[in-house]
């Protein structure tokens, strides 16, 4: 019985004493808060997406507070939050167009040769241990395996005919599909772009004609029609400049092989 008593009462200190550690060491440590940084944790909508730059939504209002981070930060949240989170900070929100995720590759089943026929995992990233990088002749395209799918929460992506789409509609420009494409063959482009270039290989001319019907071959046409000048070519791949083009359509009519879109 004794020996129970004193088990007891060597439970009691015992506690008491961590308590009381406890305590001293919450007041010693203690960090004080801007109370804006939960006010703009509230605004935020939660999705952790890291689409930011920053650790999560507490990392962002962190360094909103902070002045480390603009108070459009937030690629998912858009205007509406932007302008929540201004009003916290007591500033103006900047106006900044949206921008969704575009996948460079129209080289689906039936436009792109096909190498080999592939058995392994279906996965885009085990494709570097792959030959060749996969079964399709363009080292470059879209591999149609779906790991950009696997990170989108709002399944804004899908695979068709054996390549990745988006439904501009549905991106709210995490970036997530970005970062897991190992291919880098997503960009993130204005909404408002009605023109872009599906396709991304940097192989020359007379090398894309025998891999892909709808490969751009860096031929130029599309920069010496452009009124804006907002075509240019690099690597023998196209690129628009969003900033100068006017959706104007010339260069989609003009291409020869139909890789803008």
């Amino acid at each position: 019985m004794t020996g129970i008593i004193t088990a007891a009462a060597v439970v009691a200190v015992v506690g008491i004493f961590i308590g009381i550690f406890l305590g001293i060491a919450a007041i010693w440590f203690h960090v004080d808060t801007d109370p804006r940084e939960e006010e703009i944790l509230q605004s935020l909508p939660g999705n952790n997406c890291g689409g930011c730059g920053f650790p999560g939504c507490s990392g962002l209002a962190a360094a909103i507070v902070k002045g480390e981070a603009r108070v459009n930060g937030c690629p998912v949240g858009g205007e509406e939050v932007a302008e929540k989170i201004a009003a916290v900070m007591g500033v103006e929100a900047e106006k900044e167009e949206k921008l969704v995720a575009f996948i460079k590759c129209q080289g689906d089943c039936n436009k792109t040769k096909i190498d080999y026929e592939y058995s392994g995992t279906r996965d885009c990233s085990m494709m570097a241990f792959v030959p060749g990088g996969g079964p399709k002749s363009c080292n470059y395209g879209c591999l149609g395996y779906g790991d950009c799918v696997k990170v989108c929460t709002l399944q804004a992506i899908s695979i068709v005919n054996g390549i990745a789409r988006v439904d501009k509609d549905l991106c709210q420009s995490c970036g997530s599909c970005v970062k897991a494409c190992p291919k880098s063959l997503i960009e993130m482009i204005p909404y408002k772009a009605e023109r872009k270039v599906a396709c991304d290989s940097r192989d020359k001319g007379p090398q894309v004609l025998k891999k892909c019907e709808v490969g751009c071959i860096g031929c130029g046409i599309c920069v010496k029609n452009c009124p804006k000048q907002a075509i240019t070519v690099q690597d023998f791949l196209a690129k628009i400049d969003y900033s100068l083009c006017t959706n104007c359509g010339i260069c989609k009519e003009k291409c020869p092989k139909k890789a803008i879109i």
